[in-house]
């Protein structure tokens, strides 16, 4: 909570976040570089007398290294081609536990999210609220653009009923009332941002919490496996996503009901631990999912693909096969998913490259690095509010 919430303050205090210290022209053989393809409709479109945000700069230095700067096709020298029926735009496909890229198509071109995006929400509503907390949901939780769950007016849902709900049945009004209970929309928004800055995540920006779309909405296939990446070493987070049915609250004086995992891959793939799927007509279809065999964890994210010639899900289970056919080869990687908040533990190579780019690293009484997070930002704040006050100091002293 004191790392969001940090984070929140810096960037309203400096205005600029960091990343922009960093803004590159895109590449014109990239047409993605900067932004998603253009909305079909009208659902990006600012308020009136609004405007729309200024596109996230892009980074001089890809994260995760040179080869995550490709658009086309990133594969090992001398490797298989990945399977022909997939339609994603762009995906990633990672090593959970080490972070190693198997393999990847356009990782850093920017697309829409839809639903991935509510692993952000979830990470925020896990780190700030008590999973036992109680949400009474209001008239405006039940009235969102569905999915949904089913939630009512008045009803009253513990945390963890709806974290259940967020990521098994995607609900759009469960997102809501999440949001709702930390500050409100615009304030459940800019914490998910926040947290993605601190991940390291530099292509995405959330406009609401539930993954439709909105303006300045994207994301990258690089970005969703970070966040996937760090929600897959959280245990709630885990446990939500690899639950196949549980029972719902229902409405005040109505009973219970069950609600199911919507995730194609349960009883499909050998090793599924579950994942998450999205839609809009702007995103068109998102996916993430995970599986272990063999020991070894792989994770893949597809962002704006198509049900045909095969479907979404299959097209990540032929991912996913292809990942564990790469890693059983011994294939190098060909990029690193990595951030000081996601570091496997002693992990030396990821520590000297964290530490060589000025990240802090984590330690055996700090294993997140949060320590080191927050007496940076603090040490930063106290700098920025000394240089504040001197240059009112100095304007006070100014005649006129």
């Amino acid at each position: 909570m004191l790392v969001t919430a940090a984070l929140v303050m810096l960037t309203a205090f400096v205005g600029t976040p960091p990343s922009e210290a960093f803004a590159a022209q895109p590449s014109s053989s990239c047409p993605n570089r900067t932004l998603p393809p253009p909305p079909v409709d009208t659902s990006e479109e600012p308020p009136p007398g609004e405007e729309s945000p200024t596109p996230l700069p892009v980074p001089e230095r890809p994260a995760g290294g040179e080869r995550m700067a490709e658009c086309g096709v990133v594969v090992p020298a001398n490797s298989p081609q990945p399977p022909q029926d997939v339609t994603a735009a762009a995906w990633l496909v990672q090593d959970l536990d080490t972070g190693d890229v198997l393999a990847a198509k356009d990782p850093h071109g920017r697309h829409r999210p839809a639903s991935l995006i509510k692993t952000l929400l979830a990470l925020v509503v896990l780190e700030e609220l008590r999973s036992d907390h109680t949400v009474v949901a209001t008239k405006a939780d039940s009235e969102q653009e569905c999915t949904c769950v089913g939630i009512v007016k008045g009803g009253e849902y513990r945390v963890d009923d709806l974290v259940d709900a967020l990521l098994m049945r995607s609900g759009n009004d469960v997102a809501h009332a999440l949001a709702t209970a930390l500050g409100g929309v615009d304030v459940a928004v800019d914490k998910m941002n926040a947290l993605a800055e601190w991940l390291g995540a530099s292509d995405t920006h959330a406009a609401t919490p539930s993954g439709l779309d909105g303006p300045g909405m994207m994301t990258s296939a690089y970005d969703m496996s970070l966040v996937f990446r760090h929600a897959m070493q959280q245990d709630d987070y885990v446990e939500a996503v690899g639950t196949k049915e549980t029972r719902f609250p229902g409405g005040p004086g109505e009973p219970d009901f069950p609600i199911y995992n919507d995730n194609p891959l349960w009883g499909t793939y050998e090793g599924f631990l579950g994942g998450k799927t999205g839609f809009t007509d702007d995103s068109r279809h998102t996916y993430a999912g995970a599986a272990e065999r063999d020991g070894r964890r792989l994770a893949v994210v597809l962002l704006r693909a198509e049900q045909e010639p095969v479907r979404v899900a299959e097209q990540a289970a032929a991912l996913l096969d292809y990942g564990f056919t790469l890693a059983s080869s011994g294939s190098a990687s060909v990029g690193t998913v990595t951030s000081a908040a996601i570091q496997a533990p002693g992990d030396d190579a990821q520590e000297d490259d964290l530490a060589a780019a000025g990240v802090p690293t984590p330690t055996a009484d700090d294993p997140f690095g949060t320590t080191g997070w927050i007496v940076t930002l603090a040490v930063t704040l106290l700098v920025i509010a000394g240089l504040l006050v001197g240059h009112r100091k100095g304007v006070l002293r100014r005649p006129d």
